[in-house]
């Protein structure tokens, strides 16, 4: 994985990162926080069909960011994990804040 992504991955050891092996966390990580350079960089590697299924199925997306890429990769909001009311129950006991 290129360097100017080191920062994205703060918490990892990022000479070990697979873009492929990790493809699910590396694509919610730079969703959720990349810049446009890191959001190019995700198109040009992965499917988009992957990065909708990340979309899809993803715990970690904040839900500006979910809602953000479901209007810009045309995916239904009903159908996003993160934004359904019963996951948002749940991830709210979890994390009270």
């Amino acid at each position: 994985m290129p360097g100017f992504l080191k920062k994205y991955f703060w918490d990892v050891d990022f000479s070990r990162l697979d873009h492929k092996k990790h493809s699910k966390y590396v694509i919610e990580r730079l969703l959720e926080l990349g810049d446009i350079k890191a959001i190019k960089w995700v198109f040009r590697n992965f499917a988009t069909l992957a990065i909708k299924n990340v979309l899809l199925r993803s715990s970690n997306l904040s839900e500006k960011s979910a809602i953000y890429w479901s209007n810009i990769l045309n995916v239904p909001k009903v159908r996003i994990r993160c934004l359904q009311s019963e996951f948002q129950k749940t991830h709210k006991v979890i994390w009270p804040y």
